[in-house]
Formats: structure tokens, C-alpha cells, sequence
């Protein structure tokens, strides 16, 4: 078959349909849609310096985005992640402005590195209460993670009592500063975010295409009874994945306090939403099962285009929450419209075996000698 075909079925590309092609690329469509749009309002939307910025914008997401596909593969959803953005954050404000250790009445001030490597530990730590009460205690995922949202966002109010950690540069005669090269800093023309959405996502694509884990995270997603009867460690992938949202959550808290240089309780809030909707209409299945790395890239650059583009052009707040929601709905309304679309091929091939099937038979039944006769 050519590449573009007339069928009796209607027009088809590959061996798919105009519909289910459409579908499929549907994040790639939306993001030119966008693009057209926003250039033709504003002269400067495909500035350089522009799509840089956009682009440093769209990393966060990103890292997100990845860390969502993992549990929504699995079948799972994670509405803590943005709790744990604004919790890795004033982590991160805590220990740079200095924490006081009573038992030895002194400030201590512990280096960037250290900084880091606690706020990923402490998201990573949020990630695996969610694999608990998901693997162990059987609470459904919407439900353990929308309680781990507001304890994660509860503790981020206590420590700082409700206030903001302004001016997270350090101070050389602490040993604390460095921390602006995770938000500010541009390695090579780009910013560190950028570099780091790339590292992630070449990562998260290799393990999801090629390791063992990856094929277990559509086995899960796909049918977990049936995974777990073939061997499949369900638990321990479910798990991991929480675990791994949770640590990329940290991470996006870091590169956004770095970035602001100032560390908010409330940083993150409706997070969760925009990675959720970068991940459907990137073409994952929220029932799990199905879904890449690269959809989920474009859904992300698909949200972070559509906020900057809504304030480049002054578009107002209000409508800008608006209109995210609206994509959200679209997105998952276009997902229930691609798994129709494919239920029915799948229909209609099944036919068509059966068919081909009963005709074999039948020349079968029919003998040389009554062909003749």
C-alpha cells in the first residue's frame, strides 16, 4: 500500500485512516496551530530571545510531563506533583538562608549540592508515600495523591510559616552560592532547564522504549491482572514510578526557585493539571497503556506556548485560566475520540479475519471431483 491510499473505507494514510492520523498527531497540529496564531497577534512571539524564554518556561513542564507519563502509563494519576514543587522550594529557601541547630545553638548553611540532593530526596520521598498507599493500602490513585497534595502543601506552609524566601543567592562567605545556575545560567547559549529537559527526556525515552521497565509500564497500564500472572513485579513498578514523579517534581521546584530566586509555599499550585493535560494531548491514554516520550514533550511545548502566548498578547488572567481548562477538557475528549477510533478498526479488522477465515473454509469443504461437477 502507498502512503496516501483510496480505500473503500474512505482516504487512508499508512494503514490508518485520516482520523486516526489526525489524532495521532494531534499535540503536533495544536502546537503549529498555536504557533500561527501567536505570530500572526505578535510580532515578537518568534523572536530568539522569545522562543528561549518560552522554551526555559516549557523545561519545568517538561520534567513534570515525563514524570506523569511514567504513572499515567501505568494506568495511575499524581495530583501531588505541584504540592511537591512548592515543598522542594522552600526546602531549598530553608537551608540556604540558614537553618538554626538549637542542640548546638548555631546557624548551619549547607552547600548547594547538599541543598539539592535533600529537596529530590524529600520528593522522592512524597513519590514513594503515594506508591504505598497505591501498592500496599490499595487506595485508589486519585484519592492517596490528592491527600498527599495537601499534606505536601501543608508542610511547605508550616516550615515557612506562609511566608516567601526572598534572595536565594547565598553568600561566599557561607559557602552557599551557585544556586542561580539550576534557573539562570546558560551552558553553552542555553538556559540549565533546557539541558536538562533534553538529558531527562533521551533518558526517560531509552528506558521507556528499550529497558524492561519500559515494556512493564505498558503491561501494567494495559492489563494489570494479566501482567502481574506473567510475572511482571506490578508493585515494584508502581512504586518506582511515584517515586520517580516525585523526584522530577523536586526537581522542577529547584529550577523554578533558582529561576525567581526566591522560594513561595504556594509555587507549583495547578501544576498537576498542566502536566496531566501535556501528557493526554500528547496522545497517552488516561486509562494507561499507552503513550511516549515525544508526545509528551509537544503536549508540554503545546501548554507552555499557549501561557506565554495568552500574556504576550494580553490576554487577561481570568480567561487564561478559562481557556487551560478548555484545553484540558479537549484533550481528554479528543483521547476518549482517538481509543473509539481504534476500538472500531480493531472491529472492523476482526471482521474482516473472520471473513477471510469462512471463505478458506468453505473452498476447503468444496472437493476437486464437485468443482468439476
Amino acid at each position: 500500500m502507498t502512503p496516501a491510499s483510496t480505500h473503500k473505507s474512505g482516504l487512508r494514510i499508512g494503514n490508518r485512516s485520516i482520523g486516526e492520523f489526525l489524532m495521532a498527531q494531534r499535540a503536533f497540529i495544536a502546537l503549529l496551530v498555536l504557533i500561527v496564531i501567536f505570530a500572526s497577534l505578535s510580532n515578537s512571539f518568534l523572536t530568539a530571545t522569545n522562543l528561549v524564554t518560552m522554551t526555559k518556561h516549557v523545561a519545568y513542564n517538561a520534567l513534570l510531563s515525563l514524570g506523569m507519563l511514567l504513572v499515567i502509563l501505568t494506568g495511575g494519576i499524581d495530583l501531588s506533583i505541584g504540592s511537591i514543587v512548592g515543598l522542594s522550594g522552600v526546602i531549598a529557601g530553608v537551608m540556604l538562608k540558614g537553618m538554626h541547630l538549637s542542640v548546638f545553638d548555631i546557624n548551619a548553611y549547607p552547600s548547594v549540592l547538599v541543598v539539592v540532593i535533600v529537596a529530590l530526596v524529600v520528593g522522592t520521598f512524597v513519590g514513594a508515600i503515594n506508591g504505598l498507599l497505591i501498592t500496599r493500602f490499595n487506595v485508589a490513585p486519585f484519592i492517596a495523591t490528592l491527600g498527599t497534595m495537601y499534606m505536601a502543601r501543608g508542610a511547605a506552609l508550616l516550615i515557612s510559616k506562609g511566608a516567601t524566601y526572598p534572595d536565594l543567592a547565598g553568600e561566599e562567605a557561607f559557602g552557599n552560592t551557585g544556586f542561580s545556575f539550576l534557573g539562570v545560567s546558560r551552558p553553552l547559549g542555553l538556559p540549565t532547564s533546557v539541558w536538562l529537559m533534553i538529558i531527562f527526556a533521551i533518558v526517560v525515552a531509552l528506558v521507556v522504549a528499550r529497558a524492561p521497565f519500559g515494556r512493564w509500564l505498558y503491561a501494567v497500564g494495559g492489563n494489570e491482572r494479566a501482567a502481574e500472572l506473567s510475572g511482571v513485579p506490578v508493585k515494584r513498578v508502581k512504586m518506582r514510578v511515584y517515586m520517580v514523579s516525585g523526584c522530577m517534581a523536586a526537581l522542577a521546584g529547584l529550577i523554578i526557585a533558582s529561576e525567581l530566586t526566591a522560594a513561595a509555599p504556594a509555587a507549583g499550585e495547578t501544576y498537576e493539571m498542566n502536566a496531566i493535560a501535556a501528557v493526554v494531548i500528547g496522545g497517552a491514554s488516561l486509562a494507561g497503556g499507552r503513550g511516549d516520550v515525544k508526545g509528551a514533550l509537544i503536549g508540554a511545548f503545546v501548554i507552555g506556548f499557549l501561557n506565554d502566548g495568552l500574556v504576550l498578547v494580553g490576554v487577561s488572567s481570568f480567561w487564561q485560566t478559562f481557556l487551560k481548562g478548555l484545553v484540558i477538557v479537549l484533550a481528554v475528549m479528543l483521547d476518549q475520540g482517538q481509543q473509539r477510533l481504534e476500538r472500531s478498526r480493531a472491529a472492523a479488522q476482526a471482521a474482516q479475519e473472520v471473513k477471510r477465515e469462512a471463505a478458506r473454509i468453505q473452498r476447503a469443504e468444496v472437493s476437486p471431483g464437485d468443482a468439476s461437477a
